[in-house]
Formats: C-alpha cells, structure tokens, sequence
C-alpha cells in the first residue's frame, strides 16, 4: 500500500549509491546475499535480548535489498538475479518473526506462527499469481520493472518493515502487533485471491 510513495522518496538517493557500488565493482547478487546475511544476524540479535541491534540490522538488509534492484539496473538484470531477491526476501521476512518466538517462547510463539501462516499464504498467492499473468503475458511497472509481476495489496514491503521495526521498538507487544498484521496479511491474500478468481476465471 505505501511501496508506491515511499519508493518516489527512497528510490533517488539509492540509485545514486548504487552507481557508487557499480563504479567499486560490486555486484547486484553480492549484495543480495549480503542483506540476507545480515537479516539472519538482525533474527540472531533479537533473538538473544538485542531488539534494537536487530533494529538497525533489518534496515541494513533492506537497503542492500534496495541497492541489489538498483545496481542490476545500472549493469544487467538477470533471472537469477530476480530469483535470487524474491527468494531471499521471503526467508528474511520468515526469520524475524521467528527471532521473536525464540526471545520469548511463551509470549510470542504463537502469533508469530500466525503471522507466518499469513506471510506463507500471502507468498503463495503472490507467486502464483506471478506466475500465471506470465503465461498470460500480464504485465505491470506499477511497482518498477521488476523480475516478477508485482500485485499490490494491503500489507506490502513497506509495511511488512514499518510492523517489524515496531517489534524491535516495543518487543513486549509483540503479540499484540503480530497479530494485527497477520490480519492485515490475511487481507491481502484473500484480496489477491479474489483478483485471481476476476482475471483467470
């Protein structure tokens, strides 16, 4: 819902880092492994008693998960490079949620299973849906011109990192967030499902 504005802010500054990155010889798939790396160690620092670590953790990762579409379109996208991102973003949005399960079993388990319930849910109906506007040669650059076919709904990038900067910013309500957002994931799969049904039925 908000990727739209916000990339109208974001998008130029990280487009001019990225020609730095280019001009240094850094490559659009090192970074992308590198802002999964360091969303692994965010999920670690959570984990063990250290949201505000993880705070900054998850911002590093998701610039680099900027900067990698930003450097393959200054040099050449590649598919690898699109299954490399699409890929690695969804394990990045699966372990922070369990990062918060590990710091508090008791509390937080649950709704982080449900949050990621909807985060499987809402991935499958996202790739799907992909997949099957490729076959039928759908195409769209509202999000950017992008590896995969990009269907917007309720709860997007954006708001996945606002939901998980406010975990590490008031971890004891967790649960509380989680499930909001797990909601607002829920949402966007059933709308998604409901597109499907108009476009392919």
């Amino acid at each position: 819902m908000l990727d739209a504005v916000l990339r109208r802010r974001i998008d130029p500054p990280v487009e001019r880092l990225a020609a730095r990155l280019v001009a240094a010889g850094v490559g659009a798939n090192t970074v992308t492994v590198a802002g999964l790396a360091i969303g692994f160690a965010a999920a670690v620092a959570i984990a063990f008693g250290a949201p505000l670590l993880g705070l900054v953790l998850i911002l590093l990762s998701r610039l680099c998960d900027g900067l990698d579409g930003a450097i393959a379109k200054q040099t050449k996208p590649t598919d690898l490079g699109g299954y490399l991102d699409i890929v690695f973003d969804f394990v990045f949005y699966g372990v922070i949620p369990l990062g918060f399960a590990l710091l508090d079993p008791a509390q937080n388990a649950l709704p982080a299973a449900l949050l990621l319930l909807t985060f499987y849910a809402n991935g499958a109906s996202f790739l799907a849906y992909a997949i099957l506007a490729e076959k039928r040669k759908i195409t769209t650059e509202v999000r950017g011109r992008k590896s995969f076919f990009f269907s917007t709904g309720l709860a997007e990038a954006s708001e996945t990192i606002i939901a998980f900067c406010l975990f590490c910013l008031f971890p004891g309500w967790f649960p509380v967030i989680a499930l909001v957002f797990a909601a607002m994931t829920a949402w966007t799969f059933l709308a998604r499902v409901r597109l499907a049904v108009r476009t392919f039925g």
